[in-house]
């Protein structure tokens, strides 16, 4: 792939990552001495770019390493990266609900010496599982966990419920006022053919150290939400769309501290065309923005529809927008289905210089094949989770549009965890999605991460100045 353009952004892309080459130096941290790392076990090679191959970019080779918490290798990971795993669906929470599974979007903020989490749950309609003061619809088991882990000692503390009564809670994204977005990929209507009680396709505020109201964030949009993404600069909230034909939006708050408080609903037009879907790395075009008039349509009508509203005015067309992260200047966004292959982009929107940029088209199910949430680490680095088919890997993008994998999936329960735990099927999950990958803020020392099936989340600890992530 080549590089990104020079002029497309006023700063460079992916400005700060730390170059490799340091070396995968042993961990020194708090389970340095547990020797986690499986005897003659066989490598999985690490790189997988345009360029170097073998491990000369990335983290070099991947092994089975095995959890801290259960003593199975559930994960691949380079040398010198260890993990411990938490929050298995159906493990008991400190206010005595069951863990609920599909776990998918998740955001991590620093809260003194501890690291607060907020954990999506993509659930369709069923009970909810929060108490009835954080809950918006009854009759939906969707919604969010809080979980808060100690850095220091490795240590996982506790979890417990925050929204419930929502459906499908696919991702979101934190914002700068120490909170979590969450989204709803579901449109359902209350009516004779289901069981809510509500309108659903709603965003949903829930703070990392505490409670959310249950209260839908009507005025960012009623439509198949996927991601967020907040730019500190002015408390601008770009918002993606899981269709085909999907937008991308960008919501104007009347107050950066209250989004509760309303705004204006916006979408991306282009200077040189409308849709984006068949777009190569490096291509780019100048953008603008144009108004949702009603941002909260009651019918799932297309006409009337956000997108189909933001359609009409010319509005650049997203396959399948997805993972969106605010980081080194720019908004990220993954169209998962998009490109020439239809295995998935990542774009990148300069809001200086009101730039919308391909970043990277994959040319090859090899290379990368749809990828879903997306981070960028504290030093620059880039995150893609996979859901594509087959095993599903944890990906790093290089600062020359290289991609590496970082993490294989190796959840293969053996029969007694499988009883123990009550769940179904033969016990592999090797082809389940990766989704919630965020660091912690402060200095970026620990990955989180989760498995949407059976739904388990992890903690990653590592040389992560070694390499590019």
């Amino acid at each position: 792939m080549p590089e990104t353009p020079t002029g497309v952004h006023r700063r460079s892309f992916l400005k700060g990552v730390v170059g490799a080459g340091a070396g995968a130096a042993a961990l020194a941290g708090p389970f340095g001495a547990l020797g986690s790392r499986a005897a003659g076990a066989a490598p999985v090679s690490g790189a997988r770019g345009t360029g170097a191959r073998g491990g000369d970019i990335g983290y070099g080779p991947l092994y089975p390493v095995k959890d801290q918490a259960t003593g199975l290798e559930l994960l691949m990971l380079p040398k010198g990266f260890e993990y411990i795993s938490y929050g298995w669906t159906g493990d008991p929470m400190a206010d005595g609900r069951p863990t609920p599974g599909s776990h998918d979007g998740m955001g991590a903020f620093r809260g003194g010496d501890q690291v607060r989490l907020v954990r999506n749950h993509e659930r369709g309609l069923g009970a909810s599982f929060a108490p009835a003061g954080n809950t918006y619809d009854p009759a939906a088991g969707g919604g969010t966990t809080n979980l808060v882990f100690d850095p220091d000692a490795g240590r996982w503390i506790e979890s417990y419920a925050s929204l419930s009564g929502t459906i499908r809670n696919c991702a979101g994204g934190p914002t700068p006022e120490g909170t979590w977005i969450s989204c709803e990929e579901n449109l359902t209507i209350p009516g004779s053919s289901n069981t809510a009680t509500k309108f659903h396709g709603y965003n949903f505020e829930v703070p990392a150290d505490g409670m959310a109201s249950g209260v839908p964030l009507t005025a960012m949009g009623r439509f198949n939400h996927e991601a967020t993404a907040t730019d500190p600069a002015t408390g601008f909230v770009y918002e993606t769309e899981d269709t085909g034909d999907s937008v991308l939006y960008r919501f104007r708050p009347t107050s950066r501290s209250n989004l509760a408080a309303g705004g204006v609903l916006e979408a991306m037009k282009l200077d040189n065309g409308s849709d984006t879907r068949m777009w190569e790395t490096g291509e780019t075009d100048t953008a603008a923005w144009v108004i949702v008039e009603d941002p909260d349509p009651q019918t799932n009508d297309y006409v009337t529809s956000t997108r189909g509203q933001a359609a009409a005015k010319g509005a650049a067309l997203i396959t399948r927008g997805e993972g969106a992260w605010y980081g080194n200047g720019v908004v990220y966004v993954v169209a998962s289905n998009g490109g020439v292959l239809r295995l998935g982009q990542v774009f990148a929107y300069d809001p200086v210089a009101s730039t919308f940029t391909c970043v990277l088209s994959s040319t090859s199910a090899d290379l990368v094949a749809a990828p879903d949430n997306i981070c960028v680490s504290p030093r620059g680095g880039i995150v893609l989770c996979e859901d594509g088919s087959g095993l599903e890997y944890l990906h790093g993008l290089t600062p020359t549009g290289d991609i590496f994998r970082f993490a294989q999936n190796n959840v293969v329960l053996p029969p007694d965890v499988m009883a123990a735990r009550r769940y179904a099927g033969n016990g592999n999950y090797t082809g389940s999605e990766w989704a919630g990958a965020t660091f912690e803020p402060k200095n970026g020392n620990w990955m989180f991460a989760n498995l949407q099936s059976p739904g388990i989340t992890f903690a990653i600890t590592g040389p992560w100045r070694s390499g590019p992530l």
